[in-house]
C-alpha cells in the first residue's frame, strides 16, 4: 500500500480520495509515519503541525472534496516566505528560531482553499542565500539518493521531501534558481513561473524586486500544470500583475513546429560537466525528432556576467533593507554573532551602495528583459543545462578560509571591492549553477526537467525558458518529452 501511494502524484491522490478509495485522514496518517521514519536520514522537515493537519483531514472527510481539486493531499511548505499564522517561520536563521508568523500569506491561503493539508515546513539555508541547504540553525539537507551530497537550495528540504516520497509535491520558491537547482539535483520537475503569475503578499509584494517567485517542486507534468492552473492569478494590488492563462492555452495539444535555440555552455565562462553537456544534447535531438527546429547558439542572448553582477548588487541592497526592519523589531543592532558569515557579508555590502547605483541596476534588468523579448521574436524557447553538474558533496561549495577571513573584514572595503568579494564568495556555487538566475531578473518562466542520469544514478536536469507569460509553451514541450519517455520517472526503488 505504501509503495502504491508513493507512486501517485498529487492529482492521483486527490482522485483516490474523491473516489473514496482512501480517506484524507488515512493519507495524512501514512504521510506522518513516513516523515517520522525517513526525515532523520535526510533532514528535510524542520517543523511539523500534525495535530492541526489531522483535524483538517477529518474535516475534509466529513465535508467531502468535490469542490477542492487537491482535497486531502498532504503538503509541506518552505520555511521561508510561506507564512501561516501561528506557525513557525524561521527563514533558516538563528534570529528567527522561535518566530511564529502573525499573518497567513496569500499563497498559503490559496493552497488551503485548494484542499491541501499542511503538515509542516522544510529546511532552507539562512534567508535563502545559497544554492545548497546547510543552515547553522537546522543543519544540512541530505540528497535522498546519496546522503553524502547536499539536496540543493534554497528549496533543498522541499526537494528532498518529494524525492524521498514524503509528500507528492512541496511548496518552494525561486529567487535565483532555488526551485530549479534542487529539482535538477533530485530528479524532479521544477517550474519557476513568470513574474506576477502566483499570488504574493500581503506582507511582501516585490520579493527581491520581482526576482523571487513561489510555486512548488513536483514529480509529474500534470501536477505542475494543474497546480499552475489553480494557483495563477492576476493580482492588481501587486506591482507585477500578469494576465492569466486560459484553460485552452494551458491544456492545449502540444505544438510540433516551435523554433528552439540551445546553448550547451556556461554563459559566464565556467566549465560544464560531461553529464550537463550530454543532457542538453540528448534533449536537443529529442526535440528535433518531435518535429521542432532546433538551433545551436554561438553566443548567449544577454551578458550573463553583467546580469549576475546586478543580481548580487540587488541582493546586497535588499538584505540591508531587510536588516533595518529586523533591527527595528529587535530594538537593537544586529552583530556578526546573529547570523552566518555569508549573510553578514551580503548585509554589510548593501550599506555602501548609493541609491543612484541601485536605480541603474534595476534599469539594467529592464534592458535584459527587452533583449530577451527581442530574442523570443525569433526563438520560442531557450534550452540550456539547469546546472553544471550533479548535486555537490557536503562542504564542496564552502568558500576558502582566505575568502572567509576577508568577509569578516567587509566593512573595511570600498563598494566596488565589496562587490568583487561577493563575486568571489559565490564563485564555488556559481561554478555549479551559472545559468538559473537569468530568468529571475528578466521575469521569464523557466522549468527544469529530469531527463538525464549519470551512470551512478545521480540526476541532472535541463532547463527550458520561454517568453514572459508563456508557461503554457514550457508545459507543452514537457508533456511531449514525457510522452516519449525522455523525462525520468521518480522510481520507488530509488527512494529510501
Amino acid at each position: 500500500m505504501e509503495e502504491e501511494l508513493i507512486r501517485q502524484d498529487a492529482t492521483g491522490l486527490a482522485e483516490l480520495i474523491r473516489q473514496k478509495e482512501l480517506t484524507a485522514r488515512e493519507l495524512v496518517e501514512k504521510t506522518i509515519q513516513r516523515i517520522e521514519r525517513l526525515n532523520p536520514l535526510i533532514n528535510a522537515v524542520v517543523s511539523t503541525q500534525y495535530e492541526e493537519a489531522l483535524a483538517i483531514a477529518e474535516q475534509l472527510d466529513r465535508q467531502g472534496s468535490s469542490d477542492r481539486p487537491f482535497a486531502g493531499v498532504p503538503i509541506l511548505l518552505k520555511d521561508l516566505g510561506q507564512n501561516q499564522a501561528g506557525q513557525l517561520s524561521t527563514s533558516g536563521s538563528r534570529l528567527f528560531a522561535n518566530y511564529r508568523a502573525s499573518t497567513t500569506d496569500n499563497l498559503v491561503k490559496r493552497l488551503e482553499e485548494l484542499g491541501f493539508v499542511i503538515l509542516g515546513r522544510t529546511n532552507t539555508p539562512e534567508f535563502g542565500f545559497k544554492n545548497i541547504s546547510d543552515s547553522s540553525l537546522h543543519g544540512a539537507v541530505n540528497l535522498p539518493r546519496e546522503l553524502t551530497r547536499n539536496a540543493g537550495g534554497s528549496s533543498g528540504g522541499a526537494a528532498a521531501a518529494v524525492a524521498a516520497g514524503l509528500v507528492p509535491l512541496a511548496g518552494a520558491s525561486d529567487g535565483g534558481g532555488s526551485i530549479r537547482i534542487p529539482a535538477s539535483f533530485n530528479g524532479l520537475i521544477g517550474l519557476k513561473p513568470s513574474r506576477g503569475r502566483v499570488p504574493v503578499g500581503p506582507t511582501s509584494f516585490r520579493g527581491w524586486q520581482g526576482a523571487s517567485s513561489h510555486f512548488a517542486l513536483t514529480k509529474s507534468v500534470r501536477d505542475t500544470r494543474n497546480l499552475l492552473w489553480h494557483l495563477q492569478t492576476c493580482q492588481l494590488e501587486s506591482p507585477f500583475p500578469l494576465p492569466t492563462l486560459s484553460q485552452d492555452s494551458l491544456y492545449q495539444p502540444a505544438k510540433t513546429s516551435l523554433k528552439i535555440a540551445y546553448f550547451p555552455q556556461s554563459p559566464v565562462g565556467t566549465q560544464l560537466s560531461e553529464a550537463a553537456q550530454a543532457a542538453v544534447a540528448e534533449v536537443a535531438q529529442a526535440l528535433r525528432d518531435l518535429g521542432h527546429e532546433v538551433v545551436e547558439l554561438d553566443d548567449y542572448p544577454v551578458d550573463a556576467v553583467a546580469l549576475l553582477q546586478s543580481y548580487y548588487l540587488m541582493n546586497s541592497v535588499e538584505t540591508a533593507q531587510m536588516f533595518s526592519e529586523i533591527e527595528e523589531g529587535l530594538g537593537r543592532q544586529v552583530t556578526p554573532d546573529d547570523m552566518e558569515l555569508m549573510t553578514w557579508a551580503i548585509y554589510r555590502s548593501g550599506l555602501t551602495i548609493p541609491a543612484r547605483v541601485y536605480s541603474k541596476t534595476l534599469q539594467d534588468w529592464d534592458r535584459f528583459s527587452h533583449q530577451m523579448a527581442v530574442f523570443h521574436e525569433t526563438y520560442d524557447v531557450l534550452l540550456t543545462p539547469t546546472v553544471a553538474d550533479v548535486a555537490p558533496l557536503h562542504g564542496q561549495l564552502t568558500p576558502s578560509d582566505a575568502v572567509r577571513q576577508r568577509l569578516i573584514q567587509m566593512d573595511h572595503y570600498t563598494m566596488s571591492q565589496q562587490q568583487e568579494l561577493i563575486w568571489e564568495m559565490f564563485a564555488p556555487a556559481l561554478a555549479v549553477t551559472p545559468i538559473t538566475a537569468h530568468a529571475n531578473l528578466t521575469g521569464q518562466p523557466a522549468i527544469s526537467l529530469p531527463t538525464y542520469e549519470r551512470s551512478d544514478g545521480l540526476p541532472i536536469g535541463i532547463q527550458l525558458m520561454a517568453a514572459k507569460g508563456r508557461e503554457d509553451m514550457l508545459l507543452s514541450i514537457a508533456e511531449q518529452l514525457d510522452q516519449t519517455g525522455a523525462i525520468k520517472q521518480l522510481a520507488v526503488s530509488q527512494l529510501l
